[in-house]
This record gives structure tokens, C-alpha cells and sequence, in this order.
């Protein structure tokens, strides 16, 4: 295997980390204190971000996106993970489940959501359904041309500066011995009587990344509204479930390479007993221990996606690229404040920062025990009768 970029790969590369030093980094400190991206702030970062070429490079060229594969967009994401969440979400990445639009969706959701006029945000989560999706209860019933749509989401991401929601919503049942809910997506907008958005409360990591509840109230959508067909809401969901968790691990790694950089940096100006504290056994290891771990992570990431590329990926190498990722972080945050020591847990370095932000992605997109009961699954399946 040729383990070498090509010159567009090197180039998505070195665009996304110029542009996150230049443009997004120098704005953490600020969002971290004030836990809001100001509305100015973000559509300047918006056309600073299209104007780089980074705005929707994860959507087709023939609508006006950036057209990037998923290695593409694994290298583009490490790069953004550098940069707390809030001010990577600028530089926003449509669901790519909206490339299931047809029709008159097309100029209403899809060229626009690419163009950065309007903003999508992915609503499938509810109170009762985190990890396992198909126990979601949000119901569409059908009535004449329209459906009605009762229930709500929860843990939805920027759902407050959102235009519209991807809704997903029972619409039946299959019949048989062991029935199984119908579900189908939706196209919902802001401002449709029967829809309310509402702040959850703040979450102790991802400050101005904000997670939102939505509400639906005999809320009336037409046909027209479906995004993909009835009842078959999941099929162009795992698109988008696929992506979400390559994007997620290909973020982990690029802020563990971050926060590998600063505790190597202080552990070899930081002296104790007369010499660098990374000379002392107990830090040389953790560092050692870091650097081996991020570097695995990097390559499964990478190979997850060239498996995209060539339509090899399963939920089990999904899976496992999303788990080990998301758990080297936890690690490396954890062993950065070690070697920060006191100074570690202090807002005056972002090392606190990036622990307490870590600790999310163990859960969200599918935990890590959902991840694993995923991988031995499939490991298993050969052998059942």
C-alpha cells in the first residue's frame, strides 16, 4: 500500500491547517469564555471558509461543493479537529444525506445548504433512543397529502442557527412475527407551525457548540417534504452515519496530534531534579505511549477511508476507527494533564479545555460499547445457525 499523499491530498492538507491557524485558533479563548460564536464572527468564517474552498467540501462539484473522497475529507477533518468544535462547525460539512434531494428540493435545501445561505442540522436522537435509533418514537402520520409529525429530538447539534432539520419519524410498522418500525426522513423548516427549537442546558465540554431539543406539535408537512422515499429513511442515513463517524475520528486524532504537540513541547522545557521532566521514566513513557497510540489511530482512520472509496467499509471497521480514536483521545487528554501537572487543570492553557472536550466522543454517533457490540457482531455472524 502507498502510504504517500498525492499533491491534492497534500494540498487539502495544508489549505485546512493554514486556514485553522490563521482563521480559527485565534478565536478559541474568546468562544471558550463567552460559550457563543457571534453571528458576525461566523459568516465571516463562512466566506473566508468558501473562499479557501473548504465550505461544503464534502458535497458534489456538480452543485457547486468542493467534490473531496473520503480521504479527502479524513485529511481536511484532522486538520479541523485542531480547533475547538464550535469554530470548526463554521466550516460546515452538509449532512450528506441531502443528496438525496430531487426535484424542487434541490434549489430549496440542496445548492443553497452548499452555497452556506442555509444550514442543516441532523435530527435523529430522541430521550429515549440515543445509540439504538431504531427505538425512536417521533411519528408522521399520514393524512391525505400531508403528513403530521408529533414527538421530539434531543441532543441535536447547532440546531440554533440551523434553517431546516433532517427529521427522522416512524411513518409503520412491517408486518410478520417480528415487526419492525418504518421510518422515514423529513425535511423540516424553521418556522413551521408545529416546530420549536430550544438550548439545552451547556454541556461541560464544546462551549458555543450549542445542543438543542426540537418539538413537534401536530406539526403538517406535504409529501413534498419526504427527503428520499417513505419508509425507507435508514437507507439514506448510513451515508450520513458512515461519514459522521470517520469525521469524528479523523477529529480526534487531529486534536490528540494538537495536545501531543504542547505536552511534548513542555515536557522538554519543564525541569525537575535538573533536568527536562520528559528525561524522567514516568513522562518519557506517557509520551511514548501518546505518540504510538495517535499514530494507530491515524492509520485505521485513513484506511476507513480508502475503504469508503472503494464501497469496502463495514460497521465493524466503522466501528472500530470511531471507538480507538475517540478512546486515544481520552487517553492523551488525560496523560496532558498529568504532565501538565496543576497547571493542567487550570483555564489558563487550554490542556483543561481539551480534556473536558474529549470526553463527548466516547458517546455521541454511537458509544463505544454500542461500537464494540457492533464489531464482535460481525465478527460473529459467520458462525450463526
Amino acid at each position: 500500500m502507498d502510504f504517500e499523499l498525492t499533491s491534492q491530498q497534500s494540498l487539502v492538507s495544508e489549505t485546512a491547517r493554514r486556514f485553522v491557524a490563521t482563521h480559527l485558533i485565534p478565536h478559541e479563548e474568546n468562544i471558550e469564555q463567552s460559550g457563543e460564536v457571534p453571528d458576525i464572527l461566523r459568516k465571516q468564517l463562512l466566506k473566508l471558509a468558501r473562499d479557501a474552498g473548504l465550505y461544503a467540501a464534502n458535497m458534489p462539484a456538480d452543485f457547486g461543493g468542493g467534490g473531496l473522497d473520503s480521504v479527502e475529507m479524513a485529511l481536511l477533518e484532522r486538520e479541523l479537529g485542531r480547533v475547538s468544535l464550535a469554530l470548526s462547525n463554521c466550516v460546515l460539512r452538509p449532512a450528506p444525506i441531502l443528496k438525496a434531494c430531487k426535484g424542487e428540493q434541490i434549489e430549496r435545501y440542496l445548492k443553497p445548504t452548499i452555497a452556506g445561505d442555509r444550514v442543516d442540522c441532523f435530527a435523529l436522537t430522541e430521550p429515549g433512543a440515543g445509540s439504538d435509533a431504531s427505538n425512536i418514537s417521533t411519528q408522521a402520520r399520514a393524512d391525505g397529502d400531508d403528513f403530521i409529525l408529533n414527538g421530539s429530538k434531543h441532543f441535536i447539534s447547532h440546531a440554533d442557527v440551523a434553517d431546516f432539520a433532517i427529521v427522522f419519524a416512524v411513518t409503520g410498522m412491517t408486518e410478520g412475527p417480528r415487526p419492525r418500525k418504518k421510518i422515514t426522513s423529513f425535511l423540516v423548516d424553521k418556522g413551521t407551525p408545529g416546530f420549536e427549537v430550544r438550548r439545552m442546558g451547556r454541556a461541560v465540554g464544546n462551549r458555543g457548540y450549542h445542543q438543542c431539543e426540537l418539538f413537534f406539535t401536530d406539526c403538517r408537512l406535504p409529501k413534498a417534504q419526504v427527503l428520499g422515499e417513505v419508509d425507507r429513511g435508514f437507507d439514506v442515513a448510513k451515508e450520513w452515519l458512515f461519514s459522521s463517524r470517520l469525521a469524528i475520528a479523523a477529529n480526534c486524532v487531529g486534536r490528540a496530534e494538537r495536545v501531543l504537540g504542547m505536552a511534548v513541547e513542555w515536557a522538554a522545557s519543564r525541569k525537575t531534579f535538573g533536568r527536562p521532566i520528559a528525561e524522567h521514566q514516568g513522562i518519557g513513557f506517557k509520551l511514548a505511549d501518546m505518540a504510538t497510540e495517535i499514530e494507530a489511530a491515524r492509520l485505521l482512520t485513513m484506511q476507513l477511508a480508502w475503504k469508503m472509496d472503494r464501497g469496502e467499509a463495514t460497521e465493524a471497521f466503522v466501528g472500530m476507527a470511531k471507538m480507538f480514536s475517540s478512546e486515544t483521545l481520552g487517553r492523551v487528554t488525560d496523560h496532558a494533564v498529568q504532565i501538565f501537572g496543576g497547571l493542567g487543570v487550570m483555564q489558563g492553557l487550554p490542556i483543561e479545555r481539551f480534556w473536558r472536550d474529549a470526553r463527548v466522543e466516547r458517546i455521541w454517533d454511537g458509544t463505544s460499547e454500542i461500537q464494540r457490540l457492533m464489531i464482535a457482531r460481525e465478527l460473529t455472524r459467520p458462525y450463526k445457525q
